[in-house]
């Protein structure tokens, strides 16, 4: 047995539940730069012709029980008036920094809860995307977050005429009582109404977060919940495992709990496969919508991202940064203080984040393939890194094809991971982390 076959087998012994990889490295590693650097420089020398365009409104309405987002909960108008300036702000340095070759070929928007943000507000948010930072929101795939306590027809109204083609709602459970048991004020009624008007309005892409593994959750509530999704025909169906662990109150051990939740995500992707749902990831279920925008080519491995507001991350080839990071309310405030309070010479520069040497431009690469159903390509790999073998310097491959969570393609091109390999994603993404990003997330956490 190799010893990437050891680490494996020893890492799998835990917990298939440990940490949800959705970007590399997280966040928990990032840190003061040794010195600041200038957006100018940090972005000349990248591709910048397809870069997918963030912006983080950190508002809340209420903070969930399970939430670890970077939020905070009912701001006054005046503090969301100075975050809005401050963005504006922001977003005019980063456009002059990018340089005229820059352009978008994806926009989203998520939070917090950007629906939180007033009909009036939303519309400048969208002038200043399509004015000052030129993209053209009819000609690229656009996402918005709302909620069912803060949209209304009006919002979805204007969110349509101005290009955004797909909104997502997270929803976690059609059930009263879970709801209530991850302290989340919902109604219902009002959240199948949200649905229905995001329909009404034509949205070609409408996505549904559903949770599982709540208190007092079974799998006849579960199949009730995604059924009442399925009703409004959403083309995404996001299955989120609940990641909150005062186990005490479910009265369950921490094997109880996986064995739980494992049986509720196969429970859940058997029931969108069979309703025609194609899985993208551990957590995506996807169909294509007629009049889907699909855009420019993006590849998240390759492609830059530029982050807007505080919260956000940007990343390049060598440097991920953003804004500090922090889920403790008073933290949050303070950093959101600290934002709108920036000069616009400090917009200009980079000064907290996570520099990606070669090793870790490969693991980021690794992860981001194999964690969706794309896979890792031989020849992608070869053509992003000097022609280099994949298998030659990732010892991991082998290690899970040989433990069946993995599984290359006919023609010995691709990897991919098999549905056990799949339903472990969020065990296998810390495995694939380096052992410097761990140190740094441990760190963290004990901080």
């Amino acid at each position: 047995m190799t010893r990437a076959a050891e680490e494996l087998e020893t890492h799998l012994a835990g917990s298939p539940y440990q940490s949800y990889t959705y970007a590399y490295p997280h966040k928990l590693a990032y840190r003061a730069l040794p010195t600041p650097r200038p957006l100018r420089e940090v972005w000349a020398e990248e591709d910048r012709s397809a870069l997918f365009l963030y912006i983080h409104i950190p508002f809340c309405e209420m903070r969930c029980g399970f939430c670890n987002l970077f939020t905070t909960v009912k701001p006054g108008d005046d503090q969301v008036s100075a975050y809005m300036e401050a963005l504006g702000r922001q977003a005019r340095v980063v456009r002059e920094a990018l340089g005229a070759g820059a352009r978008f070929a994806r926009f989203a928007v998520g939070g917090g809860t950007p629906s939180y943000l007033s009909a009036a507000q939303l519309r400048w948010m969208l002038d200043l995307v399509e004015g000052e930072l030129g993209a053209d929101l009819h000609a690229i795939p656009c996402s918005f977050e709302v909620s069912p306590e803060t949209i209304d027809e009006e919002k979805l109204a204007l969110l349509r005429s101005r290009g955004i083609d797909r909104v997502s709602m997270g929803v976690q459970s059609f059930i009263p009582e879970e709801v209530e048991a991850i302290y989340r004020r919902q109604d219902v009624a009002r959240v199948e109404q949200v649905l229905g008007w995001m329909n009404a309005e034509g949205f070609p892409t409408v996505n549904v977060d559903l949770m599982y593994g709540l208190p007092g959750q079974t799998a006849a509530t579960w199949a009730a919940s995604l059924d009442a999704a399925l009703r409004f025909t959403p083309a995404e169906v996001y299955l989120y495992p609940l990641y909150v662990r005062p186990l005490t109150r479910m009265g369950l051990s921490d094997a109880e709990w996986d064995d739980q939740r494992l049986g509720l995500y196969r429970q859940g992707r058997d029931h969108l496969l069979a309703a025609g749902y194609r899985q993208v990831s551990m957590r995506m279920f996807r169909r294509i919508a007629a009049g889907e925008v699909e855009g420019p080519v993006y590849r998240c491995q390759e492609d830059g991202m530029v982050g807007l507001g505080c919260g956000a991350r940007s990343y390049t080839r060598d440097l991920h940064y953003s804004s500090a990071y922090a889920v403790g309310p008073m933290k949050v405030k303070e950093i959101i203080h600290n934002y709108i309070a920036t000069p616009d010479a400090r917009f200009a520069e980079a000064s907290w984040g996570f520099a990606l040497d070669a090793q870790e431009q490969r693991r980021r690469y690794a992860i981001l393939s194999l964690l969706s159903d794309e896979g890792l390509s031989l020849a992608q790999w070869a053509d992003r890194f000097g022609g280099e073998d994949a298998r030659g310097v990732l010892p991991e491959l082998g290690a899970l094809v040989a433990a069946e969570l993995a599984a290359w393609d006919a023609d010995g091109a691709r990897v991919r991971l098999t549905p056990r390999g799949v339903e472990r994603s969020d065990a296998l993404g810390p495995w694939l982390y380096s052992a410097a990003v761990q140190a740094r997330i441990q760190e963290a956490e004990v901080r």
